[in-house]
């Protein structure tokens, strides 16, 4: 079996992974690349001393998503809808896959600071009280209190709400 490698790559995990590693080589004799980050379904996975997944896409999707919906619609729709939309299509973008990645503290709160930038971006303030009064009152919660609420199966389904 042939190896394809332009789509294949080699990535090390665990206490020695910051060290510089041999060349892997194919029966034809191209060299496989060594790299920082995969992609796998979806996941990127990062090159640690634990395993650890990058959110920086799923961010960069999310904002992508919510900026959009908001181009599409401006301020012709009420900010309900713009919630609604935003629980129903970015948030799970957000959210995808995170079940497998063991989110420390501060992905959580990185996580947060990004549907809560939305939210300052929605309603013109820079308040986080003010964000967070709007957020109790749309029933929108947090990436950090579904995850830590909720067991996991239900999270998807949480967001689908």
């Amino acid at each position: 079996m042939s190896i394809n490698v332009k789509k294949s790559c080699c990535m090390r995990i665990g206490p020695r992974h910051n060290k510089i590693c041999s060349e892997i080589s194919t029966v034809d004799g191209r060299n496989l690349a060594w790299v920082g980050e995969i992609r796998y379904l979806g996941v990127f996975i990062m090159r640690a001393l634990k395993f650890k997944c990058s959110i920086d896409q799923a961010k960069r999707s999310f904002y992508r998503a919510a900026n959009s919906i908001l181009a599409k619609l401006g301020r012709l729709a009420s900010e309900e809808v713009i919630i609604q939309l935003l629980k129903q299509k970015c948030l799970p973008i957000l959210l995808y896959a995170l079940e497998v990645c063991n989110l420390d503290k501060r992905t959580l709160q990185s996580l947060d600071f990004t549907v809560n930038r939305f939210f300052m971006k929605l309603f013109k303030t820079s308040n986080i009280e003010i964000v967070h009064y709007c957020q109790n009152m749309s029933g929108m919660q947090l990436p950090s209190v579904l995850f830590v609420r909720q067991p996991l199966s239900e999270i998807s389904e949480r967001c689908a709400m």
